[in-house]
């Protein structure tokens, strides 16, 4: 398995013969959206930097995509544009399948919370997320993250904008992802509390995951704070780096 990190939670997984695109932002600097804040970080819009030159290599070859949810940071103009002119076939969540299917999307897959549907030869489940602590998490709407299992491949829970929850827990605890992916940005709009989670809880992620976990959603979008460079200073500090993979825009992780 291939797991190409593209920008933000834009990822791309290559397993046999499937190009699986993960959450697509493909927009050019600034195309995305305006900024999500105004006061609290540095106005800018969204994206704030450009695709990596190869992103687009990959992402053509795609075969399925997998939408966690519909903020534009996951799923932008020029995403929704590609997908409808090579009519790829999308799975969803139940909660966005009217959504996507009026944005003329080719939803042929949708996934339930807690429930195990076949996929790609193997299977798929949806995870529930909450995306924000306390009040903030009901505006920001409905979130799923996915536990993935395909043929000959590590198991992968990719969490999604979420914060630390029982369920998060329950998947890393029972399920036992080989691969973890978790959105470790900790952004935070104007008002209220984070939509991902704090730094403390990254960590109990990490501590509590039993394989490799990937960090992403990191300086890409302006109300995104923690960096690279802070996180990998606290993961060696708590003894985690090593259990961690902090990829830059552009990077290829292979997994045999």
């Amino acid at each position: 398995m291939k797991i190409h990190h593209l920008r933000n939670a834009t990822m791309v997984i290559e397993t046999h013969n499937k190009v699986i695109l993960v959450d697509p932002m493909l927009g050019k600097k600034g195309t995305a959206g305006p900024s999500f804040t105004l006061f609290r970080y540095k106005p800018k819009r969204n994206p704030i930097l450009d695709l990596p030159i190869n992103a687009m290599e990959i992402v053509k070859k795609t075969t399925h995509c997998l939408i966690t949810h519909v903020h534009p940071d996951h799923l932008d103009k020029e995403a929704e544009k590609f997908l409808k002119s090579k009519n790829i076939p999308v799975i969803c969540s139940f909660k966005d399948k009217k959504t996507l299917l009026k944005r003329r999307l080719n939803i042929t897959q949708v996934i339930n919370y807690w429930e195990t549907s076949e996929f790609l030869g193997g299977t798929i489940e949806g995870i529930p997320a909450v995306h924000g602590y306390g009040f903030i998490a009901k505006p920001m709407g409905a979130v799923m993250g996915v536990y993935i299992r395909l043929p000959n491949e590590k198991t992968m829970y990719i969490s999604s904008d979420t914060i630390y929850t029982d369920d998060v827990h329950k998947v890393l605890s029972e399920y036992k992802p080989e691969i973890s992916i978790v959105a470790s940005g900790r952004a935070q709009l104007d008002l209220f509390q984070p939509l991902l989670m704090k730094m403390e809880d990254i960590v109990t992620f990490v501590k509590n995951s039993p394989g490799k976990v990937i960090a992403n959603h990191l300086e890409a979008v302006n109300h995104c704070p923690i960096t690279r460079k802070q996180l990998t200073d606290e993961l060696s500090r708590q003894g985690l780096i090593e259990k961690t993979l902090i990829p830059e825009d552009g990077q290829v992780m292979i997994f045999n």
